[in-house]
Order: C-alpha cells, then structure tokens, then sequence
C-alpha cells in the first residue's frame, strides 16, 4: 500500500517518482530501485485533505476559471479541461472510461506535490479524454495533468491531447484501457518526459499502436511539455511535435550474428491440436500463424473449430477471442459448454440440469478468459479487423477464431468476390504479423464439378473461393471431407482432415478421421481410421 507518492529520489535525482509504501519500502518510477523496509510508515495525509467526493464534486462544478501563471497556463486552457484551482489546490476532474462526460473521480494536487485521489477513481478514462470527440487526425498522449495542459496550449488549442493516469509506470495499461477510444485516431503521438521511464514508457505505448504511432523527442534543454511552456517557448515545442518520428520498433539485426539464435534447442508449440493424427503433421498450434479452416457447407467447419477453441481453454492460461459470424453470442456459449457438459445443451430436446448448466458455464465462460463479438452492425472488413485487432492488443488474446470470411465478402460494397478475399486476407495476414496471435479462419469452398463436397468429395487447395490469396497466404490450411448422404450412420458422421497447406514443416495429405457422436455433441478421434491418400 503506497503511503507516499511523488516523492524526490536520492538515487537517481528524479524529483518527485518514489513511492513509499507501509511497510517502510520504496520504488522509484524512474530509476526503478526498490529498497525494502525496516518500519512501518503511517500515511500522512495531505494538508487541506477534503473529505469524501461531494465536497470535490461541488468544487469542480462551481469553480471560476482561472490562470496559472507561474505555469503560462490561460484561463481558457483550464476551463476546455475543467481544471478548477481552490485554495492552493488543483483539482483534475476524470471521466467514466467509455467517454461518457459525466465526472466520476478526481486527482487533487497539494501545494506540496502530494496527490490525492478521490471517486470512482478505477473507473476512469484517460484524463481530458471526454473533453475531445472520438476519431479525428491526430492525438498527443502526455504523462500527466499539466502537461495535457501545457501541450494542448502550445499547439495553439487545436488538438486533442489527453493525459495518462499513473505515471509512465501505469503507462500501458491505461492506454490499453482506452484501446478503442486512442484507436480511432488517424495518429497517435506520443510525448512522455525525457527520461528514461517516459521514453521506455512511450516504446512500449507506440508499439501498441503500430505504424500509426509516433514519438516525441525533446530538446536537450526541456524534459516535457511543462518545461516547453514555463520557458515560453513554443516554437522548439512545435517544431518537435511535427518532426516526431514514426515508430519503428528495435529488430533489424545481422545474419552474422545469428548462430547463438539458431543454435538454441526447437521450441515445441505452445499447445497443441486436439487430435494426434493432426499434430504428426503440423506438430501443433504456433503463435504468428494464420490458419484457415475450409469444408463444403454443413460439415462440421463450426464445430471442429469449437474443439479446438475448448481445447486452447484447456491446455493454456491464454486469453482467447471468438468472431463468430454465423451465430448469436448466446448459440455459441451454449456450444462451447456443451463440450464440458458432453450433452448438446443448445438442443431444445436436451436435458439438463441447471446445475449442469452452471458448471458448464463457470467452466467454459467464468474464467473471463474468453472474449466474443457480438457481431449485430457492420461486418465490412475494416470493423472486423479493427476488432481482431481490439482483441489481441486490448484484450491479451493470444488465440482468436473468426467464422467465417465469406460473411465479411459478402458485406463489401464491391462486387468483385475475389477482390474482396484479396483484401481480407490481406489485412489478416498483417495483422499476425503485427500482433503474434493464432489467428483460424474459416472458409467456405467452391462447388466441384462433379461429386459434391457434402457427398465427401475430397478437399483441394483449388477448390478455396475466389482468388489465390487464402492459399499464398495462409501457414496452415485444413480440409474437412465428409459424406453428409452416407447411408451408413457412422461414414455418414465421420469427418476426415486433410492438411492441404503446412508452411512450417511441408507435410500435406489425410491426417486423422474424427467421428461426431450425437449424443455427447463431441468429435472425437478415431483410433483405426484408414490411410486416404
């Protein structure tokens, strides 16, 4: 528990980034030291504390603009963010997180430097972040209240510019708070303080915002928008704004360098497939791999993805995102708790239990590790990859399932079928790259010539719809054969895979055969299944 904040550093002469907690120990945001404690530290609390949110609520609604002058801050620029000053104190009003105006919390800077919060303070967005509408060209993330003020004043009140909440040690998880929000902006520039802390800090923000982000770096006379503003000096502050540079993260290396790379030990995929058959050839599931999953209609592509989702909820601690495209958020959780239950509880004519039921839930949808779209709106190919995105970067998925592509096709408002796969896949593809998920597509295919794929005509890279692009561009692809019109039951319920593509260890061709039983909803391996080659 911290007891003290914004406390000078001995260490490293940062004037206000230690931390000291109960127990005696401390942690400097800058430096990142930390020494342990020998006595407990009883808090102080800040001269003039008020008490309780009321008063603050009351203060900030009545409170007159005013000037900051020994700071170069105008009435104007206190006001546009509703800073209200009171008796020797400043008081920042917060907003609710998803950009509702409504001022739910406050920070209360002492004359003494120390900070107060008071509010729904974890409740809270960025500050300043529902002073500005959402979208627009460009945002300036700042490290903290007056420098929000400072920027946005330098930059003549023209751009958005909000602030993060707890220093630049809390930098990326309040930015990945307000993802969405921070996102909608065509750039992101970011303009943490000079020193170490701020600029790691910014490296790690901006590689959450990729090729849109871009990082500030400041004169060697000033350490942050406060400085620029003090010194009255707004040119040297514009002209670093606009020649803040693009974000490159580190990672062009020598191949000469490499052996120590290449000699360590293989590593194995982090977990595998559900099936044996399958895992002999793919040697199981990678991060930055894009997987596509294809079938003719009705056989089974939805529910050997389920299998696959249950088993990655299984056999990691990883968060996973679903996009299902076909079905409602409610089909699929009773799906996906079906597999726990093995009964198919999203059949009328199943019977269950509410306790089964609440232990299949708590199993599959309680550990709020799993994130679903609830895909009523757009599904043109922007708005999902913007989620896809969303759920990898936001929300720690590092395993997302989007079923199926052909919906976002469809959704273009170009006519060009092939066009539209092109550009999808396209997007996926960098994405992957981009984040390091596992990503599994589902696609359908084109109708044979002859046999039909619902009759179990067998599964070609040619067959996938459109252009060529799902096949170039995808690490793994996986036929699924099955004969829907068998007249036999169990030909008629046995789905058999085929690796059509295997970027990562070239072996293709029929793997395993996976017989669906009705009773339990559950595809389970065959253990005598025969060689389709």
């Amino acid at each position: 528990m911290i007891v003290k904040a914004h406390q000078p550093c001995e260490d490293c002469g940062s004037s206000d980034a230690l931390s000291v907690n109960k127990n005696g120990s401390t942690y400097c945001h800058s430096c990142q030291l930390y020494t342990k404690g020998d006595a407990p530290v009883a808090p102080e609390k800040p001269a003039n504390a008020l008490q309780g949110w009321d008063s603050i609520s009351t203060a900030l609604a009545t409170g007159k603009p005013a000037s900051v002058p020994e700071r170069g801050l105008t009435a104007p620029t206190l006001s546009k963010f509703g800073v209200v000053l009171e008796g020797g104190r400043v008081l920042y009003p917060y907003t609710h997180a998803n950009n509702d105006p409504e001022v739910i919390a406050a920070k209360i800077r002492y004359p003494d430097k120390r900070f107060q919060t008071v509010g729904e303070w974890a409740d809270t967005g960025l500050f300043g972040q529902s002073a500005f509408s959402k979208g627009g060209k460009y945002l300036t993330i700042v490290e903290g209240e007056y420098d929000a003020l400072a920027a946005y004043q330098l930059m003549g009140s023209k751009y958005p510019v909000v602030s993060i909440k707890n220093g630049a040690s809390g930098a990326l998880k309040d930015c990945k708070k307000a993802y969405e929000w921070i996102d909608s902006f065509e750039q992101v520039v970011i303009c943490f303080d000079g020193d170490r802390a701020g600029i790691d800090a910014a490296a790690s923000v901006a590689t959450l915002f990729s090729g849109k982000a871009k990082v500030v770096k400041h004169s060697e006379e000033y350490k942050d928008a406060c400085d620029y503003l003090i010194a009255n000096d707004y040119v040297a502050f514009t002209n670093a704004f606009w020649r803040a540079e693009k974000f490159v993260p580190d990672g062009i290396v020598s191949g000469a360098g490499l052996w120590d790379e290449v000699n360590k030990p293989l590593e194995v995929a982090e977990v595998n497939y559900p099936y044996n058959g399958l895992n002999d050839l793919t040697y199981g599931i990678r991060q930055a791999e894009l997987v596509t999953v294809t079938a003719g209609s009705g056989l089974g592509k939805s529910q050997f993805v389920r299998e696959v989702v249950w088993h990655v909820l299984n056999k990691t601690d990883s968060n996973v995102g679903l996009l299902f495209l076909e079905e409602s958020v409610r089909k699929t959780a009773l799906s996906l708790m079906s597999l726990h239950a093995n009964k198919p509880l999203h059949l009328p004519t199943t019977e269950s239990t509410e306790e089964e039921r609440k232990a299949a839930f708590d199993a599959v949808m309680g550990k709020d590790r799993l994130f679903l779209l609830d895909h009523f709106g757009s599904t043109d190919v922007d708005n999902i990859v913007s989620r896809v995105r969303y759920m990898a970067k936001a929300m720690d998925c590092r395993y997302i399932f989007l079923d199926h592509i052909s919906i976002i096709v469809s959704a273009q408002a170009q006519l060009d079928e092939r066009k539209a796969i092109d550009e999808i896949m396209t997007k996926l593809r960098m994405l992957v790259q981009e984040t390091g998920i596992a990503l599994f597509v589902v696609s359908h295919l084109k109708r044979p010539d002859k046999k039909g794929h619902e009759e179990g005509a067998a599964t070609s890279l040619s067959q996938l719809r459109g252009s060529a692009s799902i096949a170039q561009l995808s690490d793994i692809v996986l036929g699924l054969e099955r004969d829907g019109q068998a007249d036999d039951a169990i030909e008629r319920n046995t789905t058999n895979v085929r690796v059509l593509k295997n970027r990562f260890s070239g072996e293709t061709g029929w793997c395993t055969s996976l017989y669906f039983d009705k009773a339990t909803g559950r595809m389970s391996e065959m253990t005598n299944g025969e060689d389709k080659l």
